[in-house]
């Protein structure tokens, strides 16, 4: 069977057990439904994967005229058959090792944003029927999820994320649903019933025993080798973490000293962080270093100009949630359905000038995600056009993760390459940022690995990483339920990193060809550059 029609497949299998996925990726034909959590669903799932891979596999055997899909001629094959094989790998490893039934935040999170997929500016042209539909839906997919993970050990950090959550959407339900534009009144009786169901949910979470978060060194090794194509094992991960968090230690101490002997660089940072912007005027201070990034960098990478980024204010229906969901002011669009453009919303309360200029202007905005999901959508592979949607808890395909967050990473360091972008002070949030990612290695890796529990974790983040205090909680929790995602921001920013001192291309071509590969592993499109080259 062709590359082609195994990706048809696949996706199509895809839209049965995650139709909240779907409805980001602009998939049709699942924006009506929640997921399958009936008893039997897991096993479905796990023989759809099986004859998949047996498929692959036949394929790999008998096309010995050179159809093969990992030898095929053409780049987007090639990507394709190592996208899907990865996936494949991932999620029956996962229904056996990790599975998604046994995390209360799961249902949540699917309730959660089964309808906020539909409120969205990115909202199919059929969401008044599909937002009516899982809304009645909630109801019996809580209550599968209730008797899914009655008497099941689970860490209660996940029990309490998942409580956050049920509140924050019976505020959405509440307070934020009638002021949106879908609203209508014949609403009120599924969206009461919704509201009932996850209070129910809620409260059926006391009680559960407790586990331990880790998802075990065999499961996060097998993750890192073929789902995200790295060349290290976990212990030599954290090996090269933890140098580059020493190493970068001494960077912020020189570079402090070269700017003002007199402070260090936490006084100098937390100076930094005092210089703010009033929440009033965020659109316009976002969509100017926007801007002005756009412009400054057409000589490193040709940005996204001809797919408009506009800058609003959270919106009345989402101001009471934002805080306990997976609530992003920016989204990857739709890859299937992206139309002319993006909205970001900017953040509620003032924000920091470096904040602006760092985490949304640039890593987000411009020439970070902005740019790199407008370049996806023309890749070569299918899968490589639609794997890093951002969905409920996360992007929609793990392997896309190096490349997705390691640009974003890579970008925002790379406009210190241009005269006057960033103060002098500013620079030294580009490293301590680069220093907290590779905190994030070492942290995910023995947490999962069983070498921390989540509390030590945590005294990490506060006590050598630096994190704000205000993000331990959320992150680490998100982070232990999702092996493997922290790690691929500084082991994706290294790997660029290594293949920029390796490419004989310009800056410029070699950015575009970069990003042009669409979200992959960056260990596989820096083989189909190196390839072409």
């Amino acid at each position: 069977m062709a590359i082609e029609a195994l990706v048809d497949r696949f996706l199509a299998h895809h839209a049965t057990f995650f139709p909240v996925d779907a409805t980001f990726m602009g998939l049709a034909g699942a924006n009506e439904r929640l997921p399958p959590a009936d008893p039997e669903a897991a096993s479905r799932e796990a023989a759809a994967l099986d004859a998949l891979r047996r498929e692959f596999d036949a394929a790999a055997i008998a096309d010995s005229a050179g159809r093969h899909p990992a030898r095929a001629n053409s780049a987007g094959a090639r990507l394709d058959a190592r996208m899907l094989r990865g996936a494949l790998i991932h999620a029956r490893a996962a229904l056996e090792h990790r599975p998604r039934f046994g995390q209360p935040s799961w249902y949540t999170g699917e309730a959660a944003f089964g309808l906020i997929s539909l409120l969205l500016p990115s909202a199919p042209p059929d969401a008044a029927a599909g937002l009516h539909a899982r809304l009645a839906a909630i109801p019996a997919f809580l209550d599968a999820g209730r008797r899914n993970l009655a008497g099941k050990a689970v860490p209660p950090d996940w029990c309490e994320r998942a409580r956050r959550e049920a509140a924050a959407v019976q505020r959405l339900l509440a307070q934020g649903l009638p002021h949106h534009p879908l609203w209508r009144d014949s609403l009120a009786t599924a969206r009461d019933r919704a509201a009932a169901a996850l209070a129910s949910f809620a409260a059926s979470l006391a009680g559960l025993p407790p586990a331990d978060p880790a998802c075990g060194r065999d499961y996060l090794a097998l993750l890192m080798r073929e789902v995200h194509g790295l060349p290290w094992t976990p212990e030599e991960a954290v090996a090269l973490a933890e140098d580059a968090f020493a190493r970068l230690e001494g960077d912020l101490e020189r570079r402090a000293a070269e700017i003002d002997p007199a402070r260090d660089w936490r006084a100098q940072l937390a100076a930094l962080a005092t210089e703010t912007r009033e929440a009033d005027v965020l659109p316009r201070a976002y969509g100017h270093w926007h801007d002005r990034a756009l412009t400054d960098a057409t000589g490193l990478v040709t940005p996204a100009d001809d797919y408009s980024l506009t800058f609003a204010p959270l919106p009345a229906w989402a101001q009471a949630i934002a805080g306990d969901l997976y609530f992003l002011s920016y989204r990857s669009p739709p890859a299937l359905d992206a139309r002319m453009g993006s909205v970001y919303w900017t953040a509620p309360a003032a924000q920091s000038v470096v904040a602006i200029k760092q985490t949304h202007a640039t890593h987000h905005g411009s020439v970070g995600h902005h740019t790199q999901n407008a370049r996806a959508r023309c890749a070569p592979s299918r899968l490589a056009r639609l794997a890093g949607t951002d969905c409920a808890a996360g992007i929609a395909f793990l392997g896309a993760g190096t490349m997705v967050e390691g640009w974003a990473c890579y970008a925002t360091e790379l406009l210190a390459e241009i005269d006057d972008y960033y103060a002098p002070a500013e620079t030294l949030a580009l490293i301590q940022g680069d220093r907290r990612n590779a905190a994030s290695v070492i942290a995910d890796i023995r947490l999962h690995t069983g070498e921390w529990s989540l509390e030590r974790m945590r005294a990490f983040y506060r006590d050598e990483a630096g994190f704000p205090a205000a993000r331990i909680w959320g992150e680490t929790t998100r982070n232990s339920l999702l092996p493997a995602t922290r790690l691929m921001y500084f082991l994706g920013t290294e790997q660029i990193k290594a293949l920029r001192r390796r490419t004989r291309l310009p800056l410029r071509n070699f950015h575009d060809a970069l990003i042009g590969c669409g979200h992959v592993p960056v260990a596989w499109a820096a083989e189909e550059i190196e390839r072409a080259a």
